[in-house]
């Protein structure tokens, strides 16, 4: 694909319709783990980072920048990333495991930006009512079940919170003062807006520091960009549509505060092994290549924030090639920012698996909701006790 022009001005959320829910949020501290540093000794508390940048950010190899993405995979560059300044997004399936993201290492992540999904542990934990409940709860699909939601927050909550209790995940305090993103397209029949309403009260339950929404753009269901991709009431391949609205540049305004405007990416993209940092032992849920967009700015110097984009079930590289990690938008605003953007990928699978289970939890039909999360991090969940 051509690269498209980067003259979009900042985006409004006013003029897209947002509500903010809360006070500001206060900066805290988060847990981390070391990044190497830039080929020159530093303090180790410049060094710090959280372990899924780690896991991906572990190379000292320096490497020419180029705008185009490798043949084949090659070792990460180290950077010494900003800890503080660490974010997360995705559409669909992708939205779905960000807010499960974000829950689960609520004490690194702070924020998220979901669009066109739905709560925590939204289908429940067992199958395969879990399977039933993501296609008529969760998302609507008339064609094979009626729709049964919105689902119940009070759900999300316990599931969250038992989950809390024994360690699987974070405790749920850290998601006080986060700030938070929501899409719903209004043409979006697969995920409507009640469902992903519920994502809002699942965090005004642990005092998100702000919540905005924006639920007036006339988009069906897809990433949603300024001026590139389908028609915005089509849901169709690369489900990317041309909406006049700059959805990744929103959220990140949203998630990290005014930013410069966009500029056109002069950083480079890197392909890399996603299978050298999952666990053997266990299924990743990742595909063999995952890309990693680093603004030049970020090559020798630190300090640069960290924001995760997840795609949906059918946009992964291997079904739509670069129409995600190359023009969903975000890279236009990570040079400009000193952004660096990590792109995981995933095989492509039908969306209901990526909703059907939480984090800590081992799906028996390769699910997603629970493994990418823990692969991502590197955390191994405790080992679940047998029924």
């Amino acid at each position: 694909m051509n690269a498209i022009p980067y003259d979009i001005k900042p985006p409004s959320l006013a003029k897209a319709g947002a509500t903010r829910i809360g006070p500001a949020p206060a900066k805290r501290p988060f847990l981390q783990t070391l990044i190497k540093p830039l080929g020159r000794e530093r303090p180790l508390e410049w060094c710090r980072c959280t372990a899924f940048v780690a896991a991906l950010l572990i190379s000292v190899q320096s490497i020419i920048a180029t705008q185009a993405v490798a043949e084949t995979s090659e070792p990460l560059p180290s950077l010494c990333a900003d800890a503080k300044n660490i974010t997360v997004s995705g559409v669909s399936s992708g939205g779905f495991l960000a807010h499960q993201f974000h829950v689960a290492h609520s004490a690194t992540v702070s924020g998220a930006g979901i669009f066109a999904a739905g709560p925590y542990a939204c289908a429940g934990t067992r199958y395969p009512a879990t399977f039933l409940r993501a296609l008529s709860v969760c998302s609507n699909i008339p064609d094979l079940f009626p729709f049964l939601g919105p689902p119940n927050v009070e759900r999300s909550v316990q599931a969250a919170q038992t989950a809390a209790d024994v360690g699987s995940i974070d405790p749920l305090s850290g998601l006080a003062g986060d700030r938070v993103l929501l899409f719903s397209g209004q043409q979006d029949t697969l995920v409507p807006t009640s469902v992903v309403t519920v994502v809002g009260d699942f965090y005004r339950v642990y005092h998100a520091g702000a919540v905005a929404v924006v639920d007036d753009v006339e988009a069906a269901h897809a990433m949603v960009t300024r001026s590139f991709g389908n028609s915005c009431d089509t849901t169709k391949p690369p489900f990317i549509n041309n909406c006049d609205f700059d959805l990744a540049g929103a959220t990140l305004q949203e998630l990290l505060g005014p930013l410069a405007p966009p500029s056109e990416p002069q950083g480079r993209l890197i392909a890399f092994d996603q299978q050298t940092f999952s666990d053997p032992e266990r299924m990743s849920g990742l595909a063999d290549t995952g890309y990693l967009y680093v603004p030049r700015d970020c090559e020798d110097s630190s300090g640069c924030r960290i924001h995760v984009a997840l795609h949906g079930c059918q946009q992964t590289a291997a079904v739509i090639g670069d129409a995600f990690y190359r023009h969903a938008g975000y890279n236009r605003w990570a040079d400009s920012n000193r952004i660096v953007v990590l792109y995981p990928q995933r095989p492509p699978l039908p969306a209901a698996f990526s909703v059907s289970r939480s984090p800590g939890q081992t799906p028996r039909v390769a699910g997603t909701g629970g493994v990418i999360p823990v692969t991502i991090m590197r955390r191994r969940p405790p080992p679940r006790s047998r029924p």
